[in-house]
């Protein structure tokens, strides 16, 4: 006959076997629901460590379910705070829909010391930052088109950007 020890949850082999019996359920359930891979880690961890806080409370053949509960609770929490701080965000953030003169001339100022300082740039740096920069190329594929090495296209790319930074700065 088994002893009521041999399934209790704060027993570190039982809560052991319970971890890599359900470990990867939670944490695909959890994506499975809309978290990230991380995300989903971290929550399954989250939820592991409250079984074991309250292994006390939690029978053995009920701790798959408080898992999943916890987890789901987690992952529900996660999201609500994520949409507070998303409200709050939005709610501090000035509103720049073109009307704001100031905003405006900030905006135009910007974009003219932006142009200048691509325009000042050595003809080798200016194409490697507009080939990066505008048409979205990879460090690689300028190299390929170049014919440079990789770091050659990272030390040019490297200048061009503190030049770019230099002249910006207000």
């Amino acid at each position: 006959m088994e002893t009521p020890e041999r399934h209790n949850v704060c027993r570190e082999a039982v809560y052991k076997e319970l971890f890599f019996a359900h470990a990867r359920h939670v944490r695909n359930f959890l994506c499975y629901k809309g978290a990230g891979t991380e995300e989903a880690e971290d929550l399954m961890q989250e939820a592991f460590l409250r079984l074991w806080r309250e292994c006390q409370n939690v029978p053995a053949e009920k701790a798959k379910a408080f898992l999943f509960r916890v987890a789901n609770n987690l992952f529900l929490d996660a999201k609500k705070h994520e949409q507070v701080i998303l409200r709050f965000q939005n709610s501090q953030r000035p509103n720049h829909d073109g009307e704001d003169p100031q905003f405006l001339l900030e905006t135009r100022e910007l974009r003219q010391r932006l142009e200048k300082a691509i325009a000042q740039l050595p003809e080798k740096q200016r194409i490697v930052f507009l080939l990066n920069r505008i048409d979205k190329l990879t460090y690689a594929q300028i190299a390929d088109r170049l014919d440079l090495s990789v770091k050659a296209i990272e030390k040019r790319m490297s200048q061009a950007l503190a030049k770019v930074r230099e002249c910006v700065k207000v």
